[in-house]
């Protein structure tokens, strides 16, 4: 694997625990602001709704400069970001500190998964993403954690200002080690915009917000979970979200080996895994052991279908990706405002802390079947054309016999 990899992996590092690193901290900023856990919640879902609105603006601006300046504007945009959420006096400062580090997100990953597909050979595309997004899976069994514990120990500020202090590393690291890469002559936005007329780009999407969206509903509000209903001290939360990365890791690796190989099925098991597995937390949330399993395997399940989701939106929208790949960053983190949302309404409601796993067992259930309806569509197209393609010859030859 080519050494730019590495670069891109640090800034997805940055990335990863500046956008997991609240849900650890998430009872401390709630409680220092003097706001309720729902509310506070909303860090989560203003950080999502600001990468789905950030992608394709942030991209539609790439499109004028080299991609490798645009990842480092994208890094120097997530630096102040996160500053601002470290220095915020008041809950609706720090809302917009965490949107304005958000607006980098999309397009950091959407630009970087191009760059990272173009610099592998063809049938290493998804290992090359999966490389990038490594970066992310190992955010959350180091730095999550780690952030985690300095919120609690030394102030949730601390975090914030640690996590500005990575994007100076991430931009440092794009500046040296990443090649300059033009965009491609011919391509302008509006190819980009031509991607979202195919309905399997349109497909892919919508199984990125329901399925990982599963994911969120749950670990969202995973630190009054495991402290209210499985009887974990406030400490383990910690190691509870290590846990959860160490999952999101092999997951990540597991999906980016298997998607070069056989697509579709890896994300039919990880979808109908995930959804299972998701039901079953209701239950397993209830024991110390069974809970801390259960998490692994949410961030295995979850993060397997990141890979050959992100590879299905680049094959389908070859030629002009950049905006596509960006988008459907944006819209994985659709889905965790809409989970981190809706499970905040069902814990509003007095359903419990456990309600939200199954608000994420029906997300993931429902990107399971998108992914089969994509799957028979395809095979349709496919014998369609193969059914025109035989038909073209005959009439030839009827022709020639006239």
């Amino acid at each position: 694997m080519p050494l730019a990899l590495l670069a891109l992996a640090i800034g997805a590092f940055g990335i990863g625990t500046t956008e997991f690193v609240i849900m650890g901290v998430l009872p401390e900023v709630a409680g220092d602001f003097g706001v309720s856990i729902p509310t506070a919640g909303l860090l989560v879902t203003g950080y999502a709704l600001g990468v789905v609105i950030g992608a394709p603006i942030m991209t539609a601006f790439g499109t004028r400069v080299s991609r490798k300046r645009m990842l480092m504007l994208l890094m120097g945009l997530f630096v102040i970001g996160n500053l601002l959420s470290a220095v915020a006096p008041a809950f609706g400062l720090m809302l917009v500190g965490r949107v304005i580090a958000s607006l980098a997100h999309g397009a950091f990953f959407g630009i970087g998964s191009v760059v990272a597909a173009e610099l592998v050979a063809p049938e290493k595309k998804a290992g090359a993403i999966a490389m990038m997004f490594s970066g992310l899976t190992i955010a959350n069994v180091v730095g999550v954690p780690l952030g985690t514990l300095i919120g609690q120990s030394a102030g949730w500020r601390v975090t914030f200002a640690g996590v500005a202090a990575l994007g100076v590393i991430g931009l440092l690291g794009i500046a040296k080690l990443v090649p300059e890469m033009p965009k491609p002559e011919g391509v302008h936005l509006r190819h980009e915009l031509a991607a979202f007329k195919n309905v399997q780009v349109l497909l892919a999407m919508a199984m990125t917000v329901l399925g990982f969206g599963g994911v969120f509903a749950a670990i969202t509000y995973i630190a009054p979970m495991m402290t209210h209903v499985a009887g974990f001290a406030d400490g383990s939360v910690t190691w509870l979200l290590v846990l959860f990365g160490l999952g999101m890791v092999g997951g990540n690796l597991i999906g980016g080996r298997f998607a070069d190989r056989s697509l579709m099925p890896m994300l039919y098991v990880s979808l109908g895994g995930l959804a299972i597995v998701l039901a079953l937390f209701t239950v397993t949330a209830h024991n110390k052991i069974l809970a801390a399993v259960t998490i692994a395997l949410i961030g295995a399940l979850g993060f397997a279908t990141v890979p050959p989701l992100q590879k299905r939106v680049l094959d389908q929208a070859h030629g002009a990706p950049t905006l596509a790949s960006a988008v459907n960053i944006g819209a994985f983190n659709l889905g965790n405002a809409l989970s981190a949302w809706l499970g905040g309404l069902v814990i509003a409601a007095g359903l419990g802390y456990t309600a939200p796993n199954w608000v994420g067992a029906v997300l993931a259930a429902s990107a399971l079947v998108l992914a089969v309806v994509s799957a028979a569509l395809e095979r349709r197209t496919k014998t369609s054309s193969a059914v025109v393609a035989g038909a073209a010859p005959a009439e030839q030859r009827a022709a020639v016999h006239h």
